[in-house]
């Protein structure tokens, strides 16, 4: 039953679809150390102000925040540490060629477990103007509204 939940675990940056707008996503895993996987599994961990880049052919995570696990001391990790994401060589040239576009960035949209592995949601993201968000928040009180009376 225990196990049933850890895989449930998700983080999600909650404030990314309201900043940006998500053009494509890719799944990727990413490369943890025993520490920062028991942090995420309680739920201890930050997407806010995080964003990956392609770098020598390789795709980081950078600005994550996992909390230090409280019974790992001597062999903690360092919670704002980059952090190597996996994809394939075709996934990683077209982040490559998407993110040179001018206005473009990668962006972790959520963290969760699959099969027992850590996966994050990467998303190319284009950021909203303010209009753009005004617009948002007006969409998004008309269908509460919808729903509220029906």
């Amino acid at each position: 039953m225990e196990k049933q939940n850890a895989e449930r675990v998700s983080i999600s940056n909650r404030r990314a679809r309201f900043e940006y707008e998500i053009i494509d996503s890719y799944e990727a895993g990413i490369v943890l150390k025993g520490s920062e996987v028991k942090s995420l599994r309680a739920g201890k961990a930050n997407l806010q102000d995080s964003y990956a880049i392609v770098k020598n052919r390789e795709v980081w995570l950078l600005n994550m925040h996992i909390n230090p696990y409280e019974q790992a001391n001597q062999f903690n990790h360092e919670p704002l540490r980059t952090r190597k994401l996996l994809l394939t060589k075709s996934e990683i040239s077209k982040l490559h060629a998407s993110t040179n576009e001018k206005g473009l960035t990668l962006i972790p949209l959520k963290l969760y477990f699959k099969h027992g592995i850590a996966k994050v949601e990467l998303g190319i993201a284009k950021g909203k103007k303010l209009h753009d968000k005004r617009e948002s928040i007006k969409e998004r009180d008309v269908e509460r509204e919808m729903r509220r009376h029906s």
